[in-house]
């Protein structure tokens, strides 16, 4: 492997040339016509774990170094190699190059029969995932709002953060594991297992928790949050095997495959289910309801049939020889951390969704075919030009629902307004998956094999954070802002109490109880929106697309962590 032009890898301390260990030559020749591809190995922080990666070589420098006695050091570096592989690095295009090669080749090759049942197979293991992201995200909190204030919703949800906290224990997903059942395996088959005894635990009292809230707050915010963090602990290992299960040229179809099965799950969790578990819809269609309880068992049973269909699956040898230590991937990771490049990434990644998070976080409670097209769309020399793309019409669409929120009619609701209601939902969503979908393939593009799980995470972890931190300070703000009464007339006078519990469905009924009525004087879910969506338009012109642009432009070494 050479130096690159800003870590002059070759030097040692001392200024002499560093010895390499010689290659291995390759078992059989290149065919002719295709791209030459040594089995070259590649060390991480220690010297003592090697791995053979599928990713290309380090292009190499520009700056020719010499030796003490001056000769060229490149030329002390291919004596150390046999005559094929002399060939081979003094031929061998850069990794950018040969990048590029297999992005346009890609586009023409066919898909093989492996990479086909990997994709159906990664897009289930990901639709495991979506079904309890889509209850703690999305229809508990929903369920939740009629019985309880913002500032008790902010409290659960605290249980989404584990998924964006999970680079902590990532390392130890990516170093232990039972050689007999696989690297990746030996954590995916025991998580599954736990979400769906979770699930089916929690199905017994589900409707008592929704039913009364307040008094279950606290247990039902852990519950979720054990199972959103066992969850995140099978994302870290399906992220890994994602890297080695496709070839090289459909990398970017990992992506795809996150984006198609956690909106699935996410849909079938949310959508889904709110519809079906409304009592109006099963009568009209003369169906019976749904209860979270039957949901929640049919989300176990299909994480158990999973679980023992991958029984029967086989995980590659090579990703389950490599003997890594704990200490050693923490070490890698902070090498990583330390990456100017990665650094910046995850700062952009910490602010990118600040201009509609009032929007995801609220409008909400109040009211597959993109992620293929992303995938598509990122294969080329741009990479992050989806998630650029899509900030304008997430913006945009923010607005929207917001405007839609405060011209919201009385029931019954017009045919005219319903159908807006489709289509700013289908737009919110479709430019969504655009922008997860490509940024995800581009996490894919960079990520170092060596530690993928880890390096794959750890770039999600700060994704998952841009999503959630803002979260708990837009749902205390609404009340923050918010100013309502409960005027209670009595005879001959009438009394008017600040409440800002009346500002939830819980609050407004509590205040009919006393036999007044709620009158919001100021809603602060409108100026917690305008602030957002006023940072995030100035973020995006002045830093997240300045930014983005200079990143995807980098070559893929700067991503890198070498010895």
């Amino acid at each position: 492997m050479t130096a690159n032009p800003d870590q002059p890898d070759p030097l040692s301390p001392s200024g002499k040339p560093r010895r390499r260990q010689p290659r291995k030559k390759s078992a059989q020749p290149a065919a002719e016509g295709m791209p030459t591809k040594s089995p070259r190995a590649q060390t991480s922080s220690l010297e003592s774990i090697r791995i053979l990666p599928r990713t290309p070589k380090t292009p190499r420098s520009t700056h020719r170094w010499t030796s003490q006695d001056g000769e060229p050091l490149d030329e002390v570096e291919l004596s150390l190699l046999g005559e094929d592989e002399r060939r081979q690095a003094a031929e061998g295009a850069s990794l950018d190059d040969e990048l590029e090669h297999f992005t346009h080749a890609g586009a023409h090759k066919p898909m093989s029969a492996k990479d086909k049942r990997a994709i159906i197979l990664l897009v289930i293991l990901y639709l495991i995932q979506g079904f309890p992201l889509g209850l703690a995200l999305g229809s508990v909190p929903f369920l939740l709002r009629e019985h309880l204030s913002y500032s008790q919703l902010a409290i659960f949800s605290l249980a989404s953060y584990p998924y964006s906290l999970k680079i902590f224990w990532s390392p130890i997903v990516d170093s232990w594991f039972l050689p007999s059942i696989g690297r990746r395996k030996s954590w995916i088959l025991p998580m599954q297992l736990i979400i769906g005894s979770v699930m089916l635990l929690i199905s017994f009292r589900s409707e008592e928790y929704i039913n009364h809230p307040a008094e279950h707050i606290y247990g039902l915010s852990v519950a979720f949050t054990a199972l959103v963090t066992f969850s995140a602990t099978q994302d870290i290992a399906v992220d890994g095997w994602a890297l080695t299960l496709l070839s090289e040229e459909n990398l970017p179809y990992a992506a795809t495959c996150q984006t198609i099965g956690l909106n699935s799950g996410y849909f079938a969790s949310f959508t889904v289910f709110l519809a079906l578990n409304s009592e109006s819809f099963a009568t009209k269609w003369g169906i019976p309801r749904l209860t979270l309880s039957t949901y929640l068992q049919f989300c176990s049973v299909f994480s158990f049939a999973v679980t023992v269909w991958l029984l029967f699956i086989k995980e590659d040898k090579e990703s389950a020889e490599e003997d890594i230590s704990i200490k050693t991937v923490y070490f890698t990771m902070w090498n990583i951390v330390k990456l100017k490049n990665v650094q910046t990434l995850c700062l952009l990644h910490l602010f990118s969704k600040i201009g509609w998070q009032a929007n995801d976080a609220i409008t909400q409670l109040k009211m597959i075919f993109g992620g293929w097209i992303a995938g598509k769309w990122s294969r080329g020399d741009k990479p992050l030009r989806p998630w650029m793309y899509a900030f304008w019409p997430r913006l945009v669409l923010a607005l929207v629902a917001t405007l839609t929120v405060y011209w919201f009619p009385n029931p019954p609701i017009s045919m005219g307004f319903f159908v807006v209601l489709v289509i700013q939902t289908v737009a919110q969503s479709f430019a969504g998956t655009i922008q997860f979908g490509g940024i995800s393939a581009f996490h894919t593009r960079i990520a170092d094999p060596v530690v993928g799980g880890t390096y794959m995470t750890l770039l999600a972890t700060f994704t998952n954070l841009g999503g959630t931190w803002p979260r708990f300070f837009v749902l205390k703000g609404v009340d923050l802002f918010s100013v309502a009464t409960c005027q209670i007339k009595e005879v001959g006078q009438e009394l008017s109490v600040k409440a800002s519990e009346c500002v939830s469905e819980h609050g407004k009924a509590a205040c009919a109880e006393l036999g007044g009525e709620c009158i919001t004087e100021r809603d602060g879910y409108y100026i917690i929106s305008g602030i957002c969506m006023v940072l995030g338009v100035i973020s995006v012109i002045f830093y997240m697309i300045p930014t983005a642009r200079k990143l995807q432009a980098l070559p893929i070494s700067k991503w890198r962590v070498y010895s």
